[in-house]
């Protein structure tokens, strides 16, 4: 609350933030001060899913105004290296990135951020939706890896917001059929509500049972499989489960290393592919949302004020709900 408020550099805006999502590394940073080797050595500032209205532009930036409300993609290349030139700029290792040690993120009042990766909000996409394109950017992102085209039958392990995103842009892709597990019946009931065709509650099966299932209740193995929990009978079951010729994509984060039936993948050329965050999708899924083609709103379970962070924190920690909002702006009272 006492921080200055920051002065945009040339090509920066400055932005009073209106709606920050809370994510699972948001809180793994909180309590655990560090994600493999992204570790907190200062005090550092939250929150990357995130959207705002700008209220200054440096002198260099002509596409945006006071005014304008954008959504905040939360990755920003310091250099042009070889993986910018390739469109690929998510791999850069110079990239800043909004609440990995030790650039601060947005869950703030005020904030300061490249113009280049601030996106004007249409009028009928809401602050909400804004941030929510982080996460949905994720979904995106696995599913080009992926492969989803017209027809596809996808298996989405785990059903937390990032499973729910990628049931959300599988069907959008054209999936004929999307069949998710998860633990949590409640968590299932929300892939339900958001798309998902099929859903299996995990019980105390063996990953070979769980894969299974998953193509007694397809009719068929998946021909690509979207792993969100980084559990190891999970990606596991992901390898069984995935049709000879198929692609497996690991999105969650679990252990360094995990014990995984890689000959079975081999002989069978399942395709394993990893993703890191994202690239070019902000244009995309702000496309998405303004032609109502996607609804990302049910995703939103809980909403708090800036003011009530470490509650909201607390909900997420205690896995209530999907996905909690802070409201960083008190003069707004839009819904």
């Amino acid at each position: 609350e006492n921080r200055p408020i920051p002065e945009p550099g040339p090509n920066e805006v400055l932005l009073r933030m209106h709606s920050v999502g809370i994510c699972g590394s948001d809180v793994h940073y909180w309590q655990h001060g560090r994600i493999g080797d992204f570790v907190v050595k200062d005090p550092m500032v939250l929150g990357h899913e995130a959207s705002g209205t700008v209220v200054k532009v440096g002198s260099g930036v002509t596409h945006l105004k006071p005014g304008d409300r954008v959504a905040i993609e939360p990755g920003v290349p310091r250099e042009v290296d070889e993986f910018c030139k390739t469109g690929r700029y998510n791999l850069s290792p110079t990239i800043f990135f909004c609440a990995t040690p030790p650039d601060d993120g947005n869950l703030c009042r005020y904030y300061k951020h490249s113009a280049s990766y601030c996106y004007k909000l249409p009028d009928n996409v809401t602050f909400e939706e804004g941030a929510l394109i982080e996460p949905l950017s994720v979904g995106i992102h696995a599913c080009k890896r992926a492969g989803v085209t017209l027809g596809s039958k996808v298996f989405v392990s785990g059903s937390g917001p990032i499973g729910l995103v990628n049931v959300i842009v599988a069907k959008m892709m054209g999936a004929a059929a999307v069949v998710v597990t998860d633990l949590s019946a409640s968590r299932l009931q929300k892939a339900k509500e958001v798309g998902a065709d099929f859903t299996i509650q995990v019980k105390n099966e063996t990953p070979k049972e769980v894969a299974s299932k998953v193509e007694s209740v397809l009719g068929c193995m998946p021909e690509i499989t979207v792993e969100c929990t980084g559990v190891q009978d999970c990606i596991q079951t992901g390898i069984y489960a995935t049709r000879s010729g198929g692609t497996l994509v690991l999105v969650g984060l679990g252990p360094e290393m995990v014990t995984v039936p890689i000959v079975n993948a081999a002989v069978r050329e399942v395709d394993i592919r990893g993703i890191f965050r994202y690239c070019n999708t902000w244009p995309v899924a702000i496309a998405l949302l303004a032609s109502k083609r996607i609804n990302v709103k049910p995703l939103v379970t809980h909403r708090f004020p800036l003011e009530k962070a470490l509650e909201a924190f607390e909900t997420t920690k205690r896995g209530e709900g999907v996905k909690v909002m802070l409201k960083c702006d008190p003069t707004d009272q839009s819904p």
